[in-house]
């Protein structure tokens, strides 16, 4: 928890200083249409519809008109950050506030609703301080090796296993390699699910790099060709088809 809670308060944080160097007004070219403002305002507002959930103990997903009315709470651009600096921080008390049995709604498996809200938040806002980074520079931003790989199971064991009917003739077989550990992960892309499990195994396609990096190819941010690459890459082009998060399940 503890872990999760620090990565939603610095990412933020970073986020905010790369929004300062950037300009509002950039495009963000891992979200297309996207200017900066948008980003932001999108994660201001998911950091707040998160909070309700846990500081309300709200048991159901809540009503699309109050999702809609807190995705649209921002202020014009003079504001815009101070706003979102008060929903990440209130974001952050709230959930080191938390009873570690809190009953609340989730989407996702997790040992607890409360882990499963503070590591999707986490998730949600490392990636994009890594949006508005790639505004900024075409260096590929960075991750610890530890919360990259977090990252990817979440990634694996959870968005991976709501899909369903991947529309594939027969199962292609994925290796992501970190070159920080000894083991890795193998994807299983088949006709009718998504599996995924550690250690090796053999694979049409093989992909190693950081795991840094593996973690923003597996939220398409990177391109492939950022990573080194042996076999099949139909498997890659499968995934890049099929993986797609929408904003509610991000």
């Amino acid at each position: 928890m503890a872990t999760w809670i620090a990565s939603i308060d610095q990412e933020s944080r970073a986020l905010v200083l790369a929004v300062a160097k950037v300009g509002l007004d950039a495009s963000v070219p891992t979200c297309p249409a996207w200017q900066v403002r948008d980003l932001v305002q999108h994660l201001g507002g998911v950091h707040r519809w998160a909070t309700a959930h846990v500081a309300d103990g709200r048991t159901e997903a809540l009503p699309k008109d109050e999702t809609a009315a807190l995705m649209a709470s921002h202020p014009g651009d003079e504001a815009l950050s101070e706003w979102f600096i008060e929903g990440h921080q209130r974001l952050c008390q709230v959930l080191a506030a938390a009873p570690a049995d809190l009953r609340c709604w989730s989407f996702l498996p997790a040992p607890s609703p409360l882990a499963f809200w503070a590591r999707r938040q986490a998730h949600e806002t490392e990636i994009h301080r890594a949006d508005v980074e790639f505004a900024a520079s075409s260096q590929a931003p960075t991750f610890s090796a530890e919360i990259a790989a977090d990252g990817i199971e979440e990634m694996l064991y959870g968005f991976a296993t709501l899909l369903r009917r991947l529309e594939l003739e027969s199962p292609l077989q994925i290796a992501l390699l970190p070159i920080e550990r000894p083991d890795g992960w193998v994807i299983e892309l088949g006709p009718e699910r998504v599996h995924a499990q550690r250690g090796p195994a053999m694979a049409d396609c093989r992909v190693r790099g950081t795991a840094s990096d593996l973690y923003l190819w597996l939220w398409n941010r990177l391109p492939s060709t950022a990573l080194e690459v042996d076999g099949n890459e139909e498997a890659l082009a499968s995934w890049r088809r099929t993986m797609r998060v929408n904003w509610s399940r991000t």
